[in-house]
């Protein structure tokens, strides 16, 4: 699929606390920043066993502000909730997908949340019809628990109607 875009601001606080202190030299503070960064891959990935979803090889790398994801998911439905796992993260700003899937489907289009919105109004912008919001939740489950609940800087899956 590529690359997919995200707010780095908005999203689940999953990295509260895996700041390391400062290391006194140059190799030190890159041993450090790369422990950093393998926690945040496994709390990623931790995050996506935790919402139901899996993929066979699953693996999430990130360096700084960007995340990778490999493996093969099952239906091209949880790949992507898979990459909207990784990036609806607070502190990442990007994912490289580098998945595949064993059934092949139609991809769904985005939609990052601004202000204001209502999955009524995204379904009215998307499908014509405002009252076609549940197709967005159901596509979204199981990281949106309440239609009401959706925030700032959050991506969507719209899936094809």
């Amino acid at each position: 699929m590529g690359f997919f875009d995200f707010i780095k601001e908005a999203g689940e606080k999953l990295f509260h606390g895996s700041a390391a202190a400062a290391p006194a030299d140059a190799s030190a503070d890159a041993d450090a920043a790369k422990a950093a960064d393998d926690a945040k891959g496994q709390a990623i990935q931790d995050y996506i066993a935790q919402q139901g979803l899996s993929a066979t090889a699953l693996s999430v790398q990130v360096e700084g502000d960007a995340a990778k994801v490999f493996g093969v998911a099952p239906d091209q439905a949880t790949r992507e909730k898979i990459i909207l796992c990784c990036g609806n993260v607070e502190g990442i700003k990007s994912v490289d997908d580098q998945m595949s899937v064993n059934t092949e489907s139609e991809e769904s289009q985005w939609h990052t949340v601004e202000r204001g919105d209502t999955l009524s109004a995204i379904a009215k912008k998307f499908y014509g019809d405002a009252n076609k919001y549940p197709a967005i939740f159901e596509a979204n489950k199981p990281m949106l628990s309440n239609p009401d609940k959706i925030y700032p800087g959050q991506k969507l899956r719209i899936p094809a109607a």
